[in-house]
């Protein structure tokens, strides 16, 4: 239980599947997940996590000091390319607390990769910061202040407060969308295919998410008091990316949505909770659709 509040802490994962139900294309333009036309989108193999033993002697091979006192040390740099802030990579990776004791990791959920979105404080920011360095391929072993990562909050029985991380991952590939509408991207993480009632113009959606702004993470959250959020197309209230990412959607679907500006507040951000002109992340799990 422990270990699955450090994941909560990043993203939730169930496995993706293929998607193979009809998509409503009205007013929407959508672009389909095809890999390749960029053969540096996906230039390595995901490996199991277990045929790599990360607590093996390695050699390091380049070393470098970031802003927030981030070391970074490298095992293997890889060929491909850079990961910026927007990015949703596939990792394989270990968080040891200094006197060796492994904290987090997608082995602890048997998973071979996790996916990981750059640039919204998903672990504070020097997980942010660190991956920013890095490129498809990278190998590496990198220092976290407590600072940089949880200050002074712990969770009780497993990790201190003021705790510095060491954080070793490989990063393995980019996780491309599942689809993209007018430039917000999905990712299909989840679905029961038996469930076959898609939200439209003559039913309504019932979902929990929580969503975060680079400045802001986990800003709202219907989750903190189980009080998911109902909606119809004819309502307001969603800003034009989350509403377009919607349509469709079917009951226990679980889907990660990143809204550019433009699809979200744009220049005049929302109050003192999104920044003009910043992007939103969206996780969303639909509890029902009905008539």
């Amino acid at each position: 239980m422990k270990h699955w509040l450090i994941l909560i802490a990043t993203l939730t994962l169930v496995s993706c599947s293929d998607k193979d139900e009809k998509r409503d294309t009205k007013d929407v333009e959508i672009t389909a997940n095809n890999n390749s036309n960029n053969p540096n989108k996906n230039p390595t193999v995901i490996i199991d996590s277990n045929t790599v033993d990360f607590e093996a002697d390695r050699d390091i091979v380049d070393e470098k000091e970031i802003k927030g006192g981030l070391n970074i040390k490298w095992y293997e740099h890889g060929e491909g390319e850079q990961v910026k802030a927007g990015d949703m990579v596939n990792i394989d990776y270990k968080v040891y607390l200094e006197n060796g004791e492994v904290i987090d990791g997608n082995h602890l959920r048997q998973l071979a990769s996790f996916p990981f979105m750059v640039g919204f404080q998903m672990q504070k920011e020097g997980w942010d910061n660190a991956l920013k360095e890095l490129r498809i391929g990278d190998f590496a072993e990198i220092f976290i202040p407590a600072s940089e990562i949880r200050g002074n909050k712990e969770i009780e029985g497993l990790i201190p407060k003021n705790s510095n991380n060491i954080l070793k991952i490989r990063i393995l590939s980019f996780n491309e969308p599942t689809r993209v509408i007018d430039g917000t991207r999905i990712w299909l993480m989840n679905e029961n295919k038996a469930n076959t009632n898609l939200f439209g113009e003559t039913n309504r959606i019932s979902f929990h998410c929580w969503v975060s702004s680079p400045s802001n993470p986990l800003y709202f959250n219907t989750e903190w008091e189980n009080n998911p959020y109902g909606y119809g197309l004819g309502d307001g209230g969603l800003v034009p990316g989350l509403r377009k990412a919607l349509i469709n959607a079917k009951k226990a679907d679980l889907m990660f949505v990143h809204v550019p500006s433009k699809e979200a507040y744009g220049a005049m951000g929302y109050q003192d909770l999104v920044k003009p002109n910043e992007d939103l992340l969206y996780r969303v799990f639909v509890m029902a659709v009905t008539e």
